[in-house]
Formats: structure tokens, sequence, C-alpha cells
């Protein structure tokens, strides 16, 4: 069970640095990008894209090539990584469920230790965490609005954002400067970059259809081509406002005394990627700068999960970690690559635009992903739908021309079962769960599966939630609704629901 935070734990915590009258603890910059899958950058070996001040980042300190989120979906992802907790056990697994307002974030205790807190850019936590900022700028997201209840029946659109205002990084400089010279700085600074829907234009030399690499389960057409070629540009217009923070920093003489950490919440919004809990889904790009610190152009393959960023934050702030947080930091690691603080990292698939319930397990060599809702397709997010890439696999599809890796999102019912060797095969392609050669390693990880269910407590709702958009258009169907319900409105909803379901004859 959760709990709040006693005001006496919370002051024994702190004590140690009310104190000091000079806080020189480091300032924390906490970069978030929004769909990006973590081999899109140029330093994580995606040569074709164009991201000179992400790779500058990565140059001068370390990356990290095994980490990972604990879902490939916006919203829970940060709710899980600002409580260090599974988004099952924050009770806004769903995408739109707001944070509870009881939930312990690590943001409340370095803004109590004396940090000035701030959030600008892209949001998606609910409001009533908002408080635990001493500043939030939200970014305009009107470009992200569908229509709801009669207005999407009637096809009802709404004005579209374009510009750089899309990006929901104007804010991020001026929230820097306006923060106190005299107290360490906390910044959460989050992009709408390279969320979709994606506009032409936005760069002065955009990316070639023919320059993009597409992975197997992309149908390789001119117009997937395109759609790759602008997510591509939106990464490049993201990466120019993290040059921008790294200009300020400087330009304030603070750049020294930083931590930046670059991460994205979940993976590429393209089929068989984001919401899935394949690698191009979760795993996610971890760069780390911190000068003096960290010996430059390192890496490490440690395996890390986003649970484990709110105890590295808070070990920087001199702060213990709370029992009820699942992380551990990964600070150790930054003097000892090859340290390594976890056997395994948890990841699951919930709602998402659509019903769905995943479950994984990986280590380093293999993955062991159980479908519950196997009945289901393994249908994207509607944005990923509505998309030209989908759209171009419906039509091949129809002409029997998809391969079987490209068929994927339109098998039902899916193998309950999935297990890959992520060494020989990183597309996660051949499912071995079936292999007499690998019946060791499938018990060995659906064991350890059911262990981590078992003890985080993660059971199955009591209902299926119903989907918002059709899964063969990806259009909003009158049932969506915004701002949505939280979990304990939206469980009372469905239980009435399916209580008249069976009452109906």
């Amino acid at each position: 069970m959760y709990r709040f935070i006693s005001i006496c734990s919370l002051i024994s915590l702190i004590a140690p640095l009310l104190s000091h009258a000079k806080d020189n603890r480091p300032n924390i910059v906490f970069i978030i990008a929004d769909d990006l899958a973590w081999d899109d950058l140029g330093s994580t070996g995606n040569p074709k894209v164009r991201t000179p001040n992400l790779d500058r980042l990565a140059k001068g300190g370390m990356s990290f090539t095994n980490a990972f989120l604990t879902i490939s979906s916006c919203s829970p992802s940060r709710a899980s990584i600002i409580t260090s907790t599974y988004p099952h056990q924050t009770d806004a697994e769903q995408l739109h469920w707001p944070l509870p307002p009881d939930r312990l974030t690590f943001v409340e205790l370095l803004k109590a230790s004396g940090y000035w807190t701030v959030a600008a850019g892209k949001w998606h936590l609910g409001n009533f965490v908002k408080d635990r900022f001493n500043e939030v700028r939200e970014a305009d997201v009107s470009g992200f609005q569908l229509p709801t209840g009669q207005a999407a029946k009637e096809g009802k659109i709404t004005q579209k954002v374009i510009g750089d205002a899309r990006s929901g990084c104007d804010q991020w400089v001026p929230i820097l400067k306006a923060r106190p010279k005299n107290k360490p700085l906390f910044a959460w600074l989050a992009a709408l970059d390279p969320h979709r829907d994606y506009d032409e234009g936005i760069l002065d030399k955009p990316h070639k259809p023919e320059n993009v690499r597409l992975p197997p389960y992309v149908a390789d057409t001119l117009k997937s081509r395109q759609d790759y070629a602008l997510y591509y540009d939106e990464i490049t217009r993201l990466d120019r406002f993290v040059g921008n923070v790294i200009e300020e920093l400087h330009e304030q003489n603070i750049f020294e005394n930083t931590f930046i950490l670059f991460i994205s919440d979940n993976g590429r919004p393209f089929p068989r990627d984001k919401t899935t809990l394949y690698d191009s889904g979760i795993k996610t790009p971890f760069i780390i700068h911190w000068p003096k610190h960290v010996k430059p152009n390192s890496k490490s393959d440690s395996l890390v999960s986003s649970i484990d960023i709110a105890p590295a934050f808070l070990e920087l702030a001199g702060l213990s970690t709370p029992t009820i947080f699942e992380g551990q930091s990964f600070l150790p690691i930054l003097q000892s690559p090859k340290l390594m603080i976890n056997k395994f990292i948890f990841a699951e698939r919930n709602w998402h635009d659509y019903e769905d319930r995943v479950r994984a397990v990986r280590n380093k060599n293999f993955k062991y992903i159980r479908n519950f809702y196997n009945d289901l397709p393994n249908t994207p997010p509607a944005d990923v739908v509505r998309s030209i890439s989908y759209r171009e696999m419906i039509l091949l599809r129809k002409e029997g021309k998809l391969t079987n890796a490209q068929k994927n999102t339109f098998v039902k019912p899916r193998e309950i079962e999935e297990l890959y060797n992520i060494k020989k095969d990183p597309f996660e392609l051949d499912n071995l769960a079936s292999s007499s050669k690998h019946q060791k390693q499938l018990k060995k990880l659906r064991l350890t599966l059911s262990r981590w269910q078992a003890d985080t407590n993660d059971k199955p709702p009591p209902f299926r939630t119903l989907d918002e958009f059709g899964r063969k258009d990806g259009q909003a169907l009158p049932v969506r609704e915004r701002p949505r319900p939280d979990k304990a409105e939206m469980t009372k909803r469905l239980r009435a629901y399916y209580e008249n379901k069976t009452k109906t004859p």
C-alpha cells in the first residue's frame, strides 16, 4: 500500500542539508523526448538523423546501451519515472489517467531539501502533482486534441498547432532564466517532439526519404519513407532545443555543475514500436553528461530501468531513497561502467487508445513476453493507425504483399508467450517459445515474471476498458472523453456498463 511520507520522516531525510549556508549540490536537468526510439540518434547508431547537440552530450559523457522504460506509453511512463514505481502501482497505468494526489514523487523531496523544481513543456501527469514543482509551464497541446463525444461522432476537428510551438520546448530556456540563483536547480524539460502528427517544412534542410532506415517490420514504400523523414525532422528540431538548453547553462556559468540526463518516454510512433514491449518500444536512449564525474565518451551495457532515475536524482541531492520506491540509483555505474545493479528489467502494456494487457521480463540476452489478452490484435496507437506508414501496410495486406514480420500488428489471436534471443535477433522476429532448445530459458523467465507480478501486486483489472478509437481507421469514437476520468471513476463506469450488458437480452 502506498502512503504519504510522514513529516518527521521527510525532515530526517533533509535535515543534514538545511544547515548548509551555501548549497553546492549539482543542478539536475532532466530532458524527456516524446516517442523517440533508442537508436534514432547519431550517437546511438543512426547516422541518418542529424542530432549534433545530443551527440556532443554523449561524447562528453556516458551512454547506456541497455536502458529501458517500464511501459511504452506516454503518461504512464512519466508517472512511473516520477514515483519510481511500476505503472500498475501508480493507479495511473492507463493513458491520460492522472497521477493520484497521494503518490510520493522524488520532486517534492528535492523541493523540500532546497532545490528549485520546475517543469516546462509537455506535462501529462495530471493536475494533482503540479504543486510538487515550484513552477510548471505546460505546453500548448492543442495540436494533440481530437474531438470527443458527440463532436467525434460528427467528425469535428480542432485547430492544429504548427511550427516550433508544436515542439513544446519554447519555455525551456525562459524557465531556466527565471530560476533563483541561490538554489540548486531541478528542471523537468519535456518535449512534444517527435510525437505525431507531423508537419512538413519545419527544417530548412529536411531529411530525405531515400536516406532513412526502415526496420523490417515496416513496409518499404515511398510514403513510409516520407513518413520516417518527417519523424527525423522532428528529432532534429528537438536536438536544436537541447542545444539551446546547453547554451543557456553555459551562459549562466552552471554547465560544469549540472547533471544532464536525456531519455525518451517510449518508442517511435510507428507499427510494432510504440505501446509494444519489443525493444523498439521500451528501450530508451540514456545519455548522461556530468563534467568531472563521468568519463567522456564512455558507455555501459548494464541493465537500467526508468524506475532507477528517481533514486539517482535523490542521491545527487544527498537524500535517501524512500522504501516505497522500487528502483535503485544507477550512479555507481558512472564510476564502474560494468557494474550490474539489475539482473532483469520488467515492463508492462496496458490501455493506450485500445485495450490490451502484456507483461515482459528481459535480461541482457533474452526477453520473455506474456500476452494476457491474446485474443486482441497488436494494434498500434491511434495516431499510428492514421499514419501514412500504417495505411500503406493496410493496402499491401489486402494485396497479400506483407512479410510475416509486417503482418504482426494484424494477427489474432496472438501467441500467448513470446521468447526472443536479443543478441541474435535484435528485431525480435523469431519467437523461440515453442523451441525445444529454449525451454529451460523460457521456464526461467516465465517464473521470474510471475514472481515479479506477485511481488508488485500486479493483478488483472476487474473489467476491460473500452476502445476509444477505431482499430481500423484510428478515428475517435463517441465514448472518448477528455479530460479522461481517473481509475476510480473509470472502474465505476465500467462496472455499470458490464452489469447493464449482462442484463440486456
